[in-house]
Parts: C-alpha cells; structure tokens; sequence
C-alpha cells in the first residue's frame, strides 16, 4: 500500500476507534492526546498473551482477535469487541499513552519545559513506591511475600503494568454497570455506587497488581516474570489521579470514591516526605 493510502486509513481508524468510544461512553481525552501515527498496530496469532507493548518502536502487538473480520489487517469496531477485549485493548492504549508522554518530555527536556503532570506524578511514584516492592514469589501462594529492589527499569515497568491493569479493570467494570440502561455512570447514581462497590471489593482483594521481567538473566531464567504482591498494588492516590487524568472521571465521583475510604487525594509520596522531614 502506498504511504500515503496508509496513512490516510490509519488516521481513519484512529478516528474510528475515538468516536466508537464515544459511542459507548467510554473515556477518550487520552485517546484524543494521542497522535494517529504513534502508534505502530500490527496483528499476529499470540498465545501466551492477548496483546503486547513496545515502547522501543512504540509497537501495539494485539491478537487477531481484535481485528476485523479476524483477518490482521485493521482494528474491528469497538462495539464489536466484548468488554474482555476493551479491557486489553485500553490496557495497551495506556501503555502507548505513557510512552507517548515519555517521549515528548525527553524531547522538550532540553528546552526547560516541566514534565507533563501526570509523568511527573509518575515518575514520583516509581521512586516511592516501585523502588522497593513485595512480590510473591509463586504466584499460587499469594500470602508468600519477599521484598525486592528494583533497577530503573523494573520499577518503571511495575508502574507501567500496575497503573495499565487498573485502565483496564475500569473500562471492563464501566461497561458492566452501563450495560442495562447504556448510559454513563455518571448520569446514575445507582450505576456509580455499583462501580465504587466493585473498586472496593477489587482493591480489598488485590486485584491492582502488576509485574516486571527481572533485569537479572539468572533470575529471569526461574520466573520470567515477577508478580507484584497485594502490598505493592496500586495506591489509592495513584487510582484517583488516573481516575482525573487519563479517565476523566468527575471530581464529585473521584472524592466518593475516596470518602468511602476514608481517604485523600493527597499523594503517598508527598506524606512519606514530610514525615521523613
């Protein structure tokens, strides 16, 4: 296909893909920071995993299964996917979105400019609370816990992984409570105490885990990755700001969310700080 055909298609998809999650009411303002040539999106017969990542070359590896027709050639509708796919297809939508984010703050680095708020609250995060992380060694025996410190690398994809589960787990959870009447949660209230409902029984069991693959060749060779335990799951500060920033969340849901807690927004690190002072 010549390039410029392929470019046009391209930024027809990415077009699509914005006002299909209109359509479902789902969140699209990251989407929507996202240039249409970013991402690279290939297809290919996975196995092991439903998508995959490449920040390298900024590469969007998804199932066949996520593409029209099954044929490995574009995206299919996203009104077309079940909300499984959704939540692997946000999954990897952040994962760009981040890296996307990373880049243009090396390329402006020079010039002076501050970081985008949420990398800046990012990279807080991985000093804080990914440096040094719980992991359960077999992931069956989730009460069997050790500790780890982690190299810059690890820790950034500890981060990456655990903030991109949480997307995930939201969008899935998001149409769930939608799926009787089709109108956002944020215009019931029934549908957002089911959400929040469901955020809490997830965070009290867990589920806001990621993983990194071992820098170490000798570890990776016994666990090719390392599961983060329930202590090192994503942090309520951590949830309401992806809630604002990436999701788009209103602020009456987020302060909710977080009353039900108990909780503020105010960050993790941000305390630690001031007690160590």
């Amino acid at each position: 296909m010549h390039p410029r055909m392929k470019s046009v298609v391209r930024d027809m998809m990415w077009a699509r893909v914005i006002d299909d999650a209109q359509r479902l009411q789902l969140p699209t303002n990251f989407l929507k920071a996202l240039p249409p040539d970013f991402i690279h999106v290939e297809f290919d017969d996975l196995r092991t995993y439903a998508a995959e990542y490449h920040p390298d070359d900024h590469r969007m590896v998804l199932d066949r299964s996520l593409s029209f027709n099954a044929a490995g050639r574009i995206l299919k509708p996203l009104s077309k996917m079940t909300y499984k796919e959704l939540d692997v297809l946000y999954h990897e939508l952040f994962h760009a979105y981040l890296d996307y984010l990373a880049v243009v703050d090396a390329q402006s680095d020079e010039a002076g400019h501050r970081s985008d708020e949420l990398l800046h609250f990012a990279r807080e995060q991985q000093v804080c609370r990914y440096g040094e992380v719980q992991i359960t060694p077999i992931i069956q025996r989730k009460d069997e816990t050790e500790s780890r410190y982690l190299t810059q690398a690890e820790s950034w994809e500890a981060l990456n992984e655990t903030w991109a589960v949480f997307i995930g787990w939201a969008i899935w959870n998001q149409l769930e409570v939608q799926h009787k009447t089709k109108r956002s949660m944020f215009q019931e209230p029934r549908q957002a105490t089911h959400w929040i409902q469901r955020f809490k029984m997830a965070f009290e069991r867990g589920a806001f885990r990621g993983y990194y693959v071992p820098e170490d060749p000798d570890e990776r060779r016994l666990a090719r990755k390392r599961y983060l335990a329930q202590q090192s799951q994503l942090a309520l500060e951590e949830a309401g700001v992806l809630m604002k920033q990436v999701l788009g969340f209103q602020d009456a849901f987020i302060d909710r969310l977080m009353t039900s807690f108990g909780a503020t927004r105010a960050s993790s690190c941000s305390t630690a700080e001031g007690r160590a002072e």
